[in-house]
């Protein structure tokens, strides 16, 4: 099954509207085209690519201009080219390929990490340190293969029109060893240098701020340059990751963001205690 990128549900979410818009139900527009309710609702859901030549048909049943119809059969071309992150699609469950096809296409990325170093700001070290201390026992090769693909999503951040990334981290996570001193002194410098890139922004919340809405788990805040592509969040659990996309969750979502962000530190007061942490090691 392809990744729900955010192509996929642009076009689902046009799909739905446009049928809705004609007044018809899912088992009479499936009827009209031969297919099946079910079928139909996967595509409405990004859960099925839909190929070309189906989305002109359904599109012009349900009474769409020319012009919009041949924008849509050109987003479903695109959805279905392969990202970069196919050749790593099986060493992770489906879940976080969405998350990462997702990821790959945002503009604007917030992230808080209440245990690690987040993701996209990790070291190659730091990454080996995760995986080997992670829940499953990997062979080295398995470890690499996990190390480059952390790294090639990162390269987005240093790219041509990177998104914006704000990475607010506990302090606690930068007091928890991955690896030995100089893996630690490695990752706190790259967090630095990382923090001067005009499209990064590094927050640390410090212990002193105490219980705060961010003890309980990470979380990821995803918006796009379409209008037509809503937001989305994503949190882990002790089950993986869990993309959201419900509008009352994300309004949530957005406002424990928002809450963290004032509970940090100064990304300039952040940056002071990064380098204290250096020095304290």
């Amino acid at each position: 099954m392809a990744p729900k990128t955010a192509r996929a549900r642009r076009l689902g979410i046009a799909l739905r509207a446009h049928r809705e818009a004609a007044g018809l139900t899912l088992e009479a527009a499936a009827d009209e085209i031969s297919s099946t309710r079910s079928t139909l609702s996967r595509y409405e859901n990004a859960q099925t690519l839909v190929n070309p030549a189906t989305v002109r048909s359904l599109l012009t049943l349900y009474g769409v201009g020319a012009d919009e119809i041949a924008a849509a059969v050109q987003l479903a071309r695109d959805a279905r080219k392969p990202g970069w992150w196919v050749p790593y699609s099986h060493l992770l469950d489906k879940r976080t390929i969405d998350f990462i096809a997702l990821e790959a296409e945002a503009t604007a990325i917030a992230n808080f990490e209440p245990s690690v170093v987040p993701g996209l700001l990790q070291t190659a070290d730091y990454i080996r340190g995760v995986m080997r201390g992670g829940p499953h026992t990997l062979t080295d090769e398995q470890v690499e293969q996990r190390v480059r693909l952390r790294l090639d999503r990162q390269q987005r951040l240093t790219a041509d029109d990177p998104p914006i990334y704000d990475a607010i981290i506990d302090e606690g996570a930068l007091l928890r060893p991955v690896g030995d001193d100089a893996v630690m002194d490695g990752q706190l410098r790259h967090l630095l240098t990382m923090g001067e890139l005009p499209n990064v922004t590094v927050q640390v919340i410090p212990l002193a701020a105490g219980y705060h809405r961010g003890t309980r788990g990470s979380l990821h805040l995803l918006e796009f340059a379409d209008p037509a592509d809503p937001p989305i969040a994503s949190v882990e659990t002790v089950a993986g990751q869990m993309v959201i996309d419900r509008p009352v969750v994300l309004r949530t979502c957005t406002k424990i963001m928002e809450h963290l962000r004032t509970v940090a530190l100064s990304p300039a007061d952040s940056r002071d205690l990064l380098r204290q942490l250096m020095k304290g090691r």
